[in-house]
């Protein structure tokens, strides 16, 4: 235990001197506020809490942002150390090549969570000032740093798959814009041209299903179907009624994303040579 935290201890360390942790909390505060300051204007004349505002606009946000600088910190976690000959160095050490996978992750997972809670809690604070929210919309908020954080962590899991699965750092990174494309793109636009194509015939139940094999379709469900002031003001009232999940569901089907490709990273680890 001591070795996984003295390695997660250096990977936040590092991402400090790397200016990670200010980069990304900056630029998520930022996009946070001007979300947060923009998009409540009109909610006086609509009536309609600013901070309900704030969770479906950020939300929105996070589906395209938070993945792609968890993909950034992750891709090159192993396969970086191997190319700079650090990895064949840190193996002599009495440490396990378990200890290794989840000290880098913890402390990488600690970077992304920094960022992320503080970033978006940034624009929470604010509109705290204001007085104007009100309970489910603070639990909302509070719902949507947590599975902020998650996804994050889901695609964290998938840089470390993909850093232990390769030889090259630009092999990795190649493969990381490939996977942002696929998860945050691609995949959308491939089931609603089947959804067309089939005219709805790939049933009512295989649908839902298939929204859970997408990390962040699992976390827009959650963000934006789990509380009833959320849902109406987003226009996801019917996608709900289609797909009936427990928010509890869509949280472990996030927590499982998170799990299994690290499982993998760790075994595909343990049989590779240094």
């Amino acid at each position: 235990m001591t070795s996984i935290l003295a390695l997660a201890a250096k990977e936040f360390r590092d991402g400090l001197r790397n200016k990670w942790v200010a980069g990304a909390t900056m630029l998520l505060a930022a996009l946070a506020f001007a979300l947060t300051f923009v998009g409540s204007s009109p909610t006086g004349l609509l009536d309609v809490k600013p901070l309900a505002v704030t969770v479906v606009s950020v939300s929105s946000l996070t589906i395209f942002l938070v993945p792609l600088i968890a993909l950034l910190i992750g891709y090159d976690a192993i396969v970086g150390e191997d190319e700079r000959g650090c990895l064949l160095l840190l193996l002599t050490y009495p440490v396990t090549r378990l200890e290794i996978i989840v000290g880098k992750f913890l402390g990488h997972a600690a970077i992304l969570a920094f960022a992320t809670v503080i970033g978006y809690g940034a624009a929470g604070v604010a509109q705290a000032a204001t007085g104007s929210a009100d309970a489910e919309s603070w639990r909302a908020f509070a719902a949507l740093l947590l599975s902020s954080v998650l996804l994050g962590l889901a695609f964290l899991a998938l840089a470390y798959l993909v850093s232990v699965s390769v030889a090259e750092r630009s092999t990795a990174a190649g493969i990381a814009v490939g996977l942002w494309l696929l998860f945050v793109i691609i995949y959308d636009l491939a089931l609603m041209g089947v959804l067309v194509a089939s005219k709805g015939g790939i049933g009512a139940d295989l649908f839902p299903s298939l929204l859970l094999l997408n990390p962040a379709d699992a976390y827009r469900l959650f963000n934006l179907t789990a509380f009833e002031n959320i849902r109406k003001l987003s226009g996801m009232a019917g996608l709900s009624a289609a797909a009936q999940f427990p928010p509890a569901i869509l949280m472990l089907a996030l927590i499982a994303w998170i799990g299994i490709p690290l499982t993998a990273a760790i075994a595909i680890f343990n049989r590779r040579e240094a």
